[in-house]
């Protein structure tokens, strides 16, 4: 990587996962709309057509006059061409097919356990990790092996967990997980300052937040906009939108399978005192299986839907319609920047720009003090060249704390279950989880654990059956 004139030239970026369908698209969009970043991008993906596809789609943008950057995008043939000699990885992978998610997220409502997402939290998140963590092994030891100077990306679910394993595997890693989810609260918070001072367009970057927490259990325990404090307002806005709740960004609640009325925020606000910053449909997962996802109907009156599996197939066919559109040149990448961040990281670490954002990181840095240095954290991070310093945040309210630790207890099981095949601290895993605590026998927990490990045991390593 060259960095001259404002700008850094010669980028190589390996993106694993390249055949994606979402996120690549994103990626390729930021990428043409930043003038100061060039270079290749590297798309590896076990399913090659796909990457191949995304590769022509990126060409045609690039050659598009109204693209801004300069990229060229190549398929590799392997995790290791991709990765060798990068700057930057990208990790955005699926571990197994929407048969494997069906598993992860109806599986347990044949024992009464329902799951609005199933990939961080729950038995979902649970045997989702059993698949994806030795993928993230065998990619961080690419990284160790072939490009140990990278700053690693990781959007995959479950975030905490992938990026705890990149650095068990490679301590030195230079790597952080990336998440929109608290972009969403942090626009809440700018609509409600819109409607008490009549502005228009507040930016969601001018509300200054503390976050705390864990990856789709974060937390803000500090807001303000221009030197006021959010939280009086907040608190006020809950109590009047509590019992209709408030749409996300604004829009008319449809019962659209990602949609929320952030009806969970507001109780989890008067419950706690913290500004939840996660979208309702994560932030149930984590709490007692009674209160928000008893059943279908209980989600529906707290303001969200249970997001199912057949819903992801029909939209992965819409997807495939895209890509198929894209490639043959019938429909066009729209060139402008999205919301998401992580080419303005890119810029920031080429030393281009400096940014403050939230990030999943190891709290090696004490940035929560009442967490274990162990545990993989979302809090603020500073960016400039080179260089990532994340944000001490105090301590995690007490409340909250005791909410958030057996998650963190839980992950040290799950990650040593995913990487040796072990399917007692799997079980252990199951009967310390908040949806199945108090609900299940420890028998049927454990049959449960044993079914959907032989369901999805295509996608799993040959220890499970040994």
């Amino acid at each position: 990587m060259v960095v001259r004139e404002s700008r850094a030239k010669d980028i190589k970026i390996a993106y694993i996962g390249g055949g994606s369908r979402n996120w690549a698209w994103t990626l390729m969009a930021d990428l043409a709309s930043e003038e100061s970043l060039s270079g290749k991008v590297s798309l590896y993906d076990i399913d090659r057509s796909a990457a191949e596809k995304n590769a022509v789609i990126g060409n045609r943008t690039e050659s598009r006059k109204e693209a801004r950057g300069k990229w060229k995008y190549e398929v590799a043939s392997s995790l290791e061409e991709s990765v060798k000699d990068a700057d930057f990885v990208v990790i955005s992978i699926l571990p197994g097919t929407f048969d494997e998610m069906e598993v992860d997220v109806h599986e347990p409502e044949r024992y009464g356990i329902y799951q609005s997402v199933g990939d961080t939290a729950g038995l979902g998140g649970i045997i989702r990790a059993l698949r994806t963590l030795p993928m993230i092994r065998d990619i961080a030891l690419a990284v160790r092996e072939y490009a140990p100077s990278a700053w690693v990306i990781n959007y995959t679910n479950p975030m905490s967990l992938c990026v705890k394993t990149l650095y068990h595997v490679f301590p030195e890693i230079k790597a952080f997980g990336c998440c929109h989810e608290v972009f969403h609260t942090e626009k809440l918070l700018a609509e409600i300052m819109e409607e008490i001072t009549g502005e228009k367009s507040i930016d969601r970057r001018e509300i200054m937040v503390n976050v705390v927490g864990i990856n789709h259990f974060t937390w803000f325990d500090k807001a303000s906009y221009e030197g006021t404090d959010l939280f009086p307002i907040y608190r006020d806005f809950a109590d009047r939108h509590f019992e209709s709740g408030f749409a996300e960004m604004g829009g008319a609640y449809n019962r659209y399978p990602f949609s929320c009325t952030n009806r969970v925020k507001f109780d989890l606000f008067r419950r706690y005192g913290l500004i939840a910053a996660a979208g309702d449909r994560h932030l149930a997962e984590f709490m007692d299986g009674t209160i928000y996802l008893k059943d279908p109907e209980r989600a529906e009156s707290w303001g969200f839907v249970l997001t199912p599996v057949s819903w992801r197939r029909e939209d992965l066919k819409e997807r495939l319609e895209r890509s198929d559109r894209l490639y043959r040149g019938e429909e066009n990448l729209i060139i402008e920047k999205t919301d998401e961040e992580g080419v303005d990281i890119i810029k920031a670490l080429c030393g281009l720009s400096r940014m403050v954002t939230n990030m999943n990181l190891p709290n090696k840095w004490r940035q929560i003090l009442n967490l274990p240095e162990d545990a993989v954290v979302e809090t603020n991070a500073v960016i400039t060249r080179d260089s990532i310093q994340p944000v001490a945040c105090g301590g995690i309210d007490e409340g909250v704390l005791s909410l958030v630790k057996p998650f963190v207890e839980n992950h040290d099981r799950i990650m040593k279950a995913a990487l040796t095949c072990d399917r007692d601290l799997v079980y252990e895993a199951f009967e310390k989880d908040s949806q199945v605590a108090k609900r299940l026998s420890k028998e049927d927990a454990r049959n449960l654990a044993d079914t959907m490990i032989e369901k999805t045991g295509k996608y799993l390593p040959e220890g499970w059956f040994k």
